[in-house]
């Protein structure tokens, strides 16, 4: 590309800046369009100031197009949004800040996507690789847009990239190691059936080359499904079967098996995180780290001093004999309902937020049985409550714990009558199943209210 080259780059967030400020540092021609008005965006313009960029705000006219080598959107921009129709319909290549910086950097990545527990599998293969003696990049949808760092990245380092559905979808380039945990519902108010979430997950893995290698959820279906969809190497991790190349639960025992010798990593004692969710996220983990080059010893020390991520069954407080935890990053019902089986213990959760067209049903059918008390908030408090009421009408009355389903309006409320409701013993969990946007910018921002709530209890 000459200096004469003109890229277009929607949303004037966190990855949109990034890209802003790495192809002017190339010598594009970079023009940002958000659909806020300039009023909103006065921070943001701000910090990238020293920059020589052009600005379209308030809509995003097609003029843009006319000049246009390059069209890069944010992940929250949809891509049935006219002015990205009509570039792909122009021809002029779609990308993001995530295929950018794969495109450019010089170290092997590790990619892992799935519809849970990415966050928290990325951030251990982050750790592990790490313990192994590696200089360790971790971000992608999470943390640091890593094209900001592209510029200190050496060949002999790992880098570990969190990637999003909505990253995915344009991608035509696939890590070397890619790892899908799960492809479960999520996100289908931006996708609209599952096979389009689907496809744009699988993107991950069916870019790659012969000698790549995919990490690929034995137990989960549609991840499984997967190994058909590349040309690498598959491995996979289960706690079900006693996999050929990958890692699996022997017992309470976590195994690497690779070219028919296997190690014991540690036992399931040895993790520091609750659930059965988290012993799969170690297996994927194991796995991953194990392709990047990281040996059992190195991950063993990771998983010893592992504690989990924030807003992930993150403990609060715990004050007279209740445990208040924040698992305000599970957006999805699925994910909640992992944060359930997590817990012993007598319930209050706090569940709501916005939507995101996925089914509720399972969700409701075991929160009756779990959970003793239920207390909504959000726009999805409705629409939640009567998904309960159809669960309680068709349960065995005698497996219902369930005492009571408060509509608290909002979180803040939420913790109030949480607090008004607990016994010693209970553990109030605030696990919405929905997303954060109706009431907070985003699932972190949700999370560190209910912390500040619950500490002023």
């Amino acid at each position: 590309m000459t200096a004469k080259s003109s890229v277009v780059i929607l949303g004037l967030a966190r990855q949109g800046k990034a890209l802003a400020r790495f192809f002017a540092a190339q010598g594009w021609r970079v023009t940002v369009s958000d659909m806020h008005e300039p009023a909103a965006l006065q921070d943001a313009m701000h910090e990238l100031s020293d920059l020589p960029l052009h600005y379209a705000l308030g809509g995003h006219p097609l003029s843009l197009l006319d000049e246009c080598d390059l069209f890069c959107t944010s992940g929250g921009v949809p891509t049935d949004l006219p002015i990205v129709q009509e570039a792909a319909r122009r021809g002029i290549p779609l990308s993001n800040d995530a295929q950018e910086f794969m495109i450019r950097c010089p170290a092997p990545i590790v990619g892992i996507t799935g519809s849970a527990g990415k966050t928290t599998t990325t951030t251990w293969v982050g750790k592990m690789l790490t313990e192994a003696g590696f200089t360790t990049w971790v971000g992608g949808n999470i943390g640091n847009p890593l094209i900001s760092d592209l510029a200190s990245i050496r060949p002999t380092d790992r880098v570990v990239m969190e990637l999003s559905s909505f990253q995915l979808e344009l991608m035509h380039v696939s890590p070397s190691i890619a790892g899908v945990l799960n492809i479960t519902p999520n996100h289908l108010d931006r996708h609209k059936t599952m096979e389009a979430y689907s496809a744009a997950k699988a993107n991950i893995v069916t870019h790659q080359h012969a000698d790549d290698i995919a990490v690929l959820g034995y137990d989960e279906p549609r991840a499984r499904g997967l190994a058909t969809m590349t040309p690498a190497q598959i491995r996979y991790f289960s706690g079900t079967v006693e996999v050929d190349e990958g890692a699996f639960l022997q017992g309470a025992t976590l195994v690497l098996r690779r070219q028919g010798r296997q190690s014991a990593v540690c036992e399931r004692s040895d993790l520091h995180v609750r659930g059965y969710h988290n012993v799969m996220n170690a297996l994927a983990a194991i796995t991953l780290a194990d392709a990047a080059g990281a040996p059992p010893a190195a991950m063993r020390r990771a998983i010893a001093t592992f504690t989990g991520v924030e807003h992930r069954l993150e403990v609060v407080r715990c004050k007279d004999g209740v445990l208040w935890v924040n698992d305000s990053i599970a957006t999805a019902p699925e994910r909640v309902l992992a944060a359930l089986h997590a817990f012993d213990e007598p319930l209050i959760l706090l569940a709501g937020g916005r939507d995101k067209n996925l089914p509720w049903q399972e969700f409701a059918q075991i929160a009756v049985q779990r959970v003793r008390v239920i207390i909504l908030f959000g726009e999805a408090a409705a629409l939640i409550h009567g998904h309960i009421e159809t669960a309680l009408a068709g349960a065995d009355q005698e497996r219902v714990v369930l005492e009571e389903v408060v509509a608290a309006g909002t979180l803040e409320n939420a913790v109030h009558e949480a607090a008004r409701r607990a016994r010693p013993g209970d553990v109030v969990l605030l696990s919405p199943g929905g997303t954060s946007f109706d009431a907070f910018r985003d699932f972190a921002a949700r999370g560190d209210r209910f912390r500040e709530w619950v500490a002023a209890l």
